[in-house]
């Protein structure tokens, strides 16, 4: 099974090649570049340097969100565009459970975090000692006071990795009451390698589906929803 990985819903944009069991090729940029700009062309790079045509792919795995909404679009867009034109499914895999993935193994729980600005995190709770990761706290958008109280009520030690350590690190060094560490920079973002194995998983279990039928997953409004929606309450 060939699959490609694609993750471009926060501020990295990644792809990754697997075949079987063998990570041939990933490719990672974290830069102040668009991911409309980078993602084709990494794609296009990385699987010209491995020698490997887009048509011996048999499925395309792509972070399904949450995180930006345009870099969701964008990867949404990259995947429904390749998977029409090859005739291949979609593996919609969770963003942060791909963030939890990067840590598989860990003897501790792991919350994977995101910024979601004004002061929100995208967040989920896992479990990562098994083939895949448990889920202990659902994904959802909330005040970084919710994620460090849910963290708290765990009672275990928890390792943070995402884009929302950097941003929040500093109210979790001073609210934390359980023990707690950090992902190694290496690990910290998404990694589309992460999506690949994860997509593979869910592949042999039967969860891929048309490119057609792929919508991203977003947990709350836009910006420019949120505003028009009050304004319309103001009215």
């Amino acid at each position: 099974m060939n699959i490609l990985g694609i993750d471009s819903s926060g501020l990295v944009a990644s792809a990754a090649l697997l075949c079987e069991d063998i990570l041939v090729g990933e490719y990672t940029i974290h830069n102040k570049k668009t991911h409309s700009q980078t993602l084709l062309p990494m794609i296009e790079a990385m699987l010209k340097m491995a020698d490997f045509s887009v048509k011996e792919l048999d499925a395309i795995a792509v972070a399904a969100g949450p995180g930006s909404f345009t870099g969701l679009r964008i990867g949404a867009s990259t995947a429904k565009g390749l998977g029409q034109a090859l005739s291949i499914p979609l593996i919609a895999v969770p963003t942060l459970e791909g963030l939890a993935y990067n840590l598989t193994g860990a003897d501790a729980l792991v919350c994977a975090m995101m910024d979601a600005r004004r002061n929100q995190a995208y967040y989920a709770i896992y479990e990562v000692n098994e083939t895949l990761p448990a889920t202990v706290t659902e994904p959802a958008a909330a005040p970084i006071e919710e994620v460090i109280h849910q963290v708290n009520e765990t009672a275990r030690k928890t390792i943070f990795v995402g884009d929302g350590v950097p941003v929040f690190r500093e109210r979790l060094e001073e609210e934390l009451t359980v023990s707690y560490g950090w992902a190694a920079d290496s690990v910290r973002y998404q990694k589309a390698a992460s999506i690949a194995s994860l997509g593979k998983i869910y592949m042999q279990r039967g969860k891929g589906m048309p490119a057609k039928d792929f919508a991203p997953i977003y947990l709350r409004l836009s910006q420019a929803e949120r505003e028009r929606q009050e304004r319309e309450e103001k009215n």
